[in-house]
């Protein structure tokens, strides 16, 4: 397929994704959206994908929405007049086209995504380009990275379901902080804040981030992986435990009768497993429980 704005590179089973317009430092644009929405929604009927890590083309990860743009820079059509019970139906699509924020579309999709993603954030990483790896399950930075939440320098609010992911990171004050203050963090400060693991040195951080993506992919049930990830973000938000026990059992019955024989046997024999399962072919409660969880 196709890309114009992000490039792909598929090695042993980890998929590099480079948003690839260095000479704009990666700044986003509603095509870029369409693009990694797309990547992240088709990856899971992709097998011969186990982790995916993002990172940025030239010197910077991504600098923020493309301001240059003509018309709304955000892409959104200025002449719909959109209320909260419209927005029921994320699915319209003059809703999609015009009013759905981009980087949200992008978040949802990761959040949904049933391989690890893993931000490698070798540069400036600011607006979007800071929010879009909240949806992510680890910020690596190199020591050159800048992370801001600078929304409140242009007179807009922070995007990209941040809101939800954000506290859920770092903890509601200092989620505050970061938002309200719109500061932009170095490495270290991002470190600090809990926002990102590192820092790394710029020539170590994709190594590092393909250390850590094989470390929790390989040799690994890939629907077990899957299973595991979504259990993670969608049970830890629900209102009672016992939600997540409904969860769970059927999660644990599934991989029993699946990937967990030949892990019991592998275990047993002091071997190790050869799992067969694909996280293209997910157990059978699996679409309804996160069409019902919103996904």
């Amino acid at each position: 397929m196709t890309y114009t704005t992000i490039r792909h590179d598929l090695d042993d089973g980890v998929l590099t994704v480079t948003l690839d317009r260095a000479d704009q430092l990666n700044s986003f644009t509603p095509t870029m959206a369409d693009e990694l929405e797309r990547t992240f929604r088709e990856v899971n009927d992709d097998d011969a994908v186990r982790a995916v890590i993002v990172t940025g083309a030239g010197r910077a990860f991504c600098a923020g929405m493309d301001l240059t743009a003509e018309g709304n820079v955000f892409g959104l059509d200025e002449s719909m007049s959109p209320s909260l019970t419209d927005m029921q139906q994320l699915d319209d699509p003059a809703l999609v086209a015009g009013v759905r924020d981009t980087g949200g579309r992008v978040t949802l999709a990761v959040h949904d995504c049933r391989k690890p993603v893993i931000a490698a954030i070798n540069g400036a990483a600011v607006g979007i380009g800071a929010t879009m790896t909240l949806a992510m399950d680890a910020r690596l930075v190199s020591t050159k990275a800048r992370v801001g939440f600078v929304f409140g320098r242009i007179g807009i609010v922070p995007e990209a379901a941040s809101s939800w992911f954000l506290p859920r990171i770092v903890g509601l004050p200092t989620a505050l902080d970061l938002v309200l203050s719109a500061d932009i963090l170095d490495a270290d400060a991002a470190v600090a804040a809990g926002v990102a693991t590192g820092p790394h040195e710029p020539d170590d951080l994709l190594g590092a981030a393909r250390a850590l993506a094989d470390r929790w992919t390989k040799g690994r049930s890939p629907v077990a992986v899957a299973l595991a990830r979504q259990m993670l973000r969608r049970n830890a938000a629900t209102q009672h435990p016992v939600e997540a026990h409904r969860i769970d059992s059927l999660a644990m019955f599934e991989t029993s009768i699946g990937d967990g024989k030949e892990g019991v046997a592998a275990f047993l024999e002091k071997r190790d497993p050869q799992y067969t399962s694909r996280a293209s072919q997910m157990p059978g409660f699996y679409e309804e429980w996160i069409a019902r969880d919103g996904g």
